[in-house]
């Protein structure tokens, strides 16, 4: 669940990827022509090689023989969660910018044609696309899908779309950048229908589903269906905020303003008051914090209050109005009394129990998703490894922010905002290494020299013959088999990543295969271009 980036400092102004103060860190002894070959053939690989109809997944074996987005794919399959097939559109776009090669403002209209043929007829994407149609991708939920224990998301077919992990606001947002670049009209039906999307499927108090439009109930260990329910986990409202301002910012167009406020004031309606002043993940219709899958239960928690706490000190930098603010010291000070000191330092819990404070640990049981279960209690032994109970945070960082906001001029603050102003501003050119953050949990950065030269000679001797960067494929799943048994299976698979055989969760394997990633393609190409960004900077700064 990573935390969002504020985004002010790109709203406000249409800022370049690279920093002032790097350029002319690069010494011009690259090859400028040897750096773009690399970026060429990479991308001519991935285009004529890799995609399907336009689109990708996460990885892939060399051979194509086996492929996965979160879990493993069909052939007939793209992923548009990100790093996906959204995230490549946004890296194309980038490397347009870059270099002024129409090939890659071609590539990024392939991405926007297979986009558009897997829109949900409201306007929004479901995690993936399958070109078999309906029935291919039911068979997939009744198979791959319900068989990944930890990933209840995919247990159940609902044929509608999501906000959930960005895939239907980073579809939306990559097809408003394309838009911007010509005015291509065919982009701009598909990027209407997505803004429609954004707009109807917001409650009157400003909150957003999870899932939309809504659809059968599905429950889970006697849950009550989650899929409905206002949502903040995995930046689902603050996401939808910042596409919505990006909109307007570029087009002015007026009707997306009272959705951006109210899902401001969301932030406030939803904030529990004393002696718990913080936020849970998600919220029942009639605003009360609910569980969601069976490993989230009905609880605040720290890690997400401290997102939105940042989200306040943004939503003050674009109003001025100091409601934002009144109940962040409070929080703050919530905040502190959560700490749990471990050995590596004060850890703050991703569920705390309502009414109490105390930190709610989730466990499981069994082996599969056919035999399994989890359950909460308050041990800290033997946690879930994939959802961690404890998260580091910068509580004293948080303080201090909120401070710096205070003593910046309101009159400032308002001159900058694009809420305030009619004037259009165009959004930053370079997208991948500020917002690309999601990892397809095999492109985990590398440590990185110093230099930018260094980073690129490296990238570029990295590029094998088949003219791809060759990666081990540290996250695998078991194929499908068949439902799991009845009764689990001898073993203790309380803080695995996967259970037994029958469950098709991804994990880290211990002997990776070699083979192709998507995420590692978008951060080598962003690096290229920021090496190629320095390059020509300091040309520049040369004359």
């Amino acid at each position: 669940m990573p935390r969002s980036t504020p985004f002010s400092k790109f709203i406000f102004t249409a800022l370049l990827l690279v920093s002032t103060s790097s350029l002319g860190a690069t010494q011009a002894t690259l090859d400028k022509q040897e750096l773009t070959d690399t970026m060429k053939k990479a991308t001519e690989f991935m285009v004529e090689k890799v995609s399907y109809k336009g689109g990708y997944v996460w990885s892939y074996l060399p051979d194509f023989s086996r492929r996965w987005g979160e879990m493993e794919a069909y052939e007939t399959m793209i992923w548009v969660q990100k790093p996906g097939t959204a995230s490549m559109g946004h890296l194309f776009l980038d490397a347009h910018h870059a270099t002024g090669d129409e090939y890659y403002y071609r590539a990024a209209m392939k991405v926007a044609g297979a986009l558009i043929k897997g829109q949900h007829k409201s306007g929004g994407w479901n995690y993936f696309i399958d070109f078999a149609g309906s029935k291919s991708e039911q068979r997939w939920y009744q198979t791959i899908g319900a068989s990944g224990w930890r990933l209840e998301e995919f247990h159940h077919y609902y044929g509608n779309a999501t906000f959930d992990d960005g895939a239907t606001i980073e579809a939306a947002e990559f097809l408003l950048r394309l838009y911007l670049e010509k005015g291509d009209k065919k982009i701009k039906r598909a990027l209407d229908k997505s803004i429609d999307f954004v707009l109807s499927s917001q409650y009157p108090i400003g909150g957003w589903p999870q899932r939309y439009p809504p659809a059968g109930e599905f429950s889970k260990q006697g849950l009550a269906d989650y899929s409905k329910y206002i949502t903040f986990n995995d930046d689902v409202a603050a996401d939808n905020i910042h596409f919505l301002l990006f909109y307007y910012q570029t087009t002015g167009d007026t009707r997306v303003l009272d959705a951006i406020i109210r899902g401001m004031n969301a932030f406030l309606v939803t904030h529990i008051g004393p002696p718990q002043p913080g936020w849970a993940m998600q919220y029942s219709l009639d605003l009360q914090p609910a569980a969601a899958r069976t490993y989230e239960p009905k609880a605040l928690s720290a890690s997400l209050t401290y997102d939105n706490v940042e989200q306040l000190l943004y939503f003050y930098e674009l109003t001025g109005e100091t409601k934002f603010l009144a109940r962040i010291p409070e929080t703050i000070s919530w905040l502190k009394s959560l700490a749990v000191e471990t050995a590596e330092g004060p850890r703050y819990p991703l569920a705390v129990e309502l009414n109490t404070n105390r930190v709610l640990y989730v466990h499981r049981k069994g082996s599969d998703s056919t035999n399994g279960k989890y359950y909460v209690d308050y041990n800290p032994e033997k946690p879930l490894i994939h959802n961690r109970p404890l998260r580091e945070l910068d509580i004293n960082a948080l303080e201090a922010k909120y401070r710096r906001v205070l003593e910046k001029p309101k009159s400032e603050l308002l001159a900058r905002s694009p809420l305030k102003s009619t004037k259009i501003v165009p959004l930053p050119d370079y997208f991948t290494l500020v917002f690309g953050r999601a990892s397809d949990l095999n492109s985990r950065d590398k440590q990185q020299s110093s230099s930018s030269e260094e980073n690129a000679r490296r990238i570029m001797a990295e590029l094998n013959s088949q003219h791809f960067w060759p990666t081990p494929l540290r996250a695998t799943s078991n194929p499908y088999i068949g439902p799991g048994p009845q009764e689990p299976v001898p073993g203790d698979f309380s803080t695995t990543r996967v259970g037994d055989k029958y469950d098709t969760s991804p994990y880290y394997s211990e002997n990776p295969t070699i083979g192709i990633s998507t995420g590692v393609y978008i951060r080598n190409m962003g690096m290229l271009i920021n090496a190629l960004l320095e390059m020509e900077a300091q040309g520049k700064s040369m004359h």
